[in-house]
């Protein structure tokens, strides 16, 4: 894949395996992660390319805390969080090579210009801005400068702040950008998905669309397949019991996989607004009920319900105009199990 310029347009959504901290600071469990995200069906696997130092500061002072009440993460320092959950830089070509080997897109979420510039080298073939990252356009500027493929995640932030963003990205001439919907907690719940405004971004900005998802199951990203978003991304772990700053929000590989399967079905099902009969429906619309005549008829014999009725297979005049018929005469003699025609009769 190397620097090519993807484009996130398929004939199913991009699923996006995020690997973030499940890793649990073990490159074998790292190697394993991705090799199950492959085996689940995902069609790129994301990581997050920073360091606790170009995150934050090593201060304890309560704004540099979590919140207390934070329900997965609560009172830890950010930058202890951050030295726990971060993938080592010299990790990053071996776990790359992993996917492509597999013809699996790797990617990842550089956090400053330094993990830009190292993701580079990597020939990292397009980018995701992290939703705490939305404000930053230094960022933003940098990534979209590199011509490729740049998806936003946009939770926690104002709609106002989308409008800022995009005009970053426009300037650069970088026109590939996809905007997920977002909810920044974890887990999310599926109220606080609000997938509609999927449709907001689209038509607001023009842009690709699709969702990162954070709530626990399939049900809200299949609803936003359906809504038509081009990529779905889900955090993904080996086991939830194997615990780690992301583990409770994350999907087992089973799961990703029945999102995957499932997922692709919704893609495929949407099909065309233009209605025509499906080849697959041929043979249901010969054997549709048709006007048949039932009973041996002879010349100048009445048109009744007992010698003419709708029933199965078609080839016959349509149940529809069974009510003009009746009373009428027939012109010849017909033998029971004849469709009927309009020529059968006065």
């Amino acid at each position: 894949m190397g620097g090519s310029r993807l484009k996130l347009v398929t004939q199913k959504p991009l699923f996006i395996a995020e690997i973030s901290a499940n890793h649990l600071g073990d490159f074998e469990r790292a190697k394993k992660l991705v090799t199950a995200a492959i085996g689940a069906g995902a069609t790129a696997v994301k990581f997050q390319t920073y360091t606790a130092a170009t995150m934050t500061l090593d201060l304890n002072t309560p704004e540099f805390r979590i919140s207390d009440d934070h329900a997965l993460w609560g009172g830890k320092k950010l930058y202890s969080l951050y030295e726990s959950a971060h993938t080592p830089w010299e990790w990053h070509e071996d776990l790359f090579n992993l996917c492509r080997e597999r013809s699996v897109i790797p990617f990842s979420s550089p956090f400053d210009s330094t993990a830009v510039d190292f993701l580079e080298s990597l020939g990292a073939p397009m980018y995701k801005i992290a939703s705490m990252e939305t404000g930053d356009h230094k960022l933003i500027r940098r990534v979209a400068e590199t011509g490729k493929p740049l998806i936003i995640s946009t939770g926690a932030t104002e709609l106002e702040e989308i409008d800022e963003l995009v005009e970053v990205v426009r300037k650069t001439g970088n026109s590939n950008l996809t905007l997920l919907v977002c909810t920044s907690s974890y887990p999310a719940k599926p109220a606080d998905a609000h997938i509609f405004r999927m449709k907001l971004l689209r038509d607001r900005f023009g842009v690709k669309v699709g969702l990162s998802d954070h709530t626990l199951g399939i049900g809200v990203s299949i609803a936003a397949i359906a809504l038509g978003a081009v990529a779905i991304e889900k955090h993904i772990t080996i086991k939830r019991s194997d615990g780690g700053p992301d583990g409770a929000f994350s999907m087992e590989p089973h799961e990703f996989k029945q999102l995957v399967e499932e997922g692709t079905s919704a893609a495929l099902s949407l099909g065309s607004e233009n209605w025509s009969m499906q080849e697959s429906e041929r043979e249901s619309r010969r054997i549709r009920r048709s006007l048949y005549v039932v009973k041996d008829v002879q010349a100048g014999e009445t048109v009744t319900e007992q010698n003419i009725r709708a029933i199965r297979p078609g080839g016959g005049i349509k149940p529809k105009y069974l009510p003009n018929l009746i009373g009428r005469k027939f012109l010849k003699e017909v033998p029971a199990g004849t469709p009927l025609d309009f020529l059968f009769i006065e």
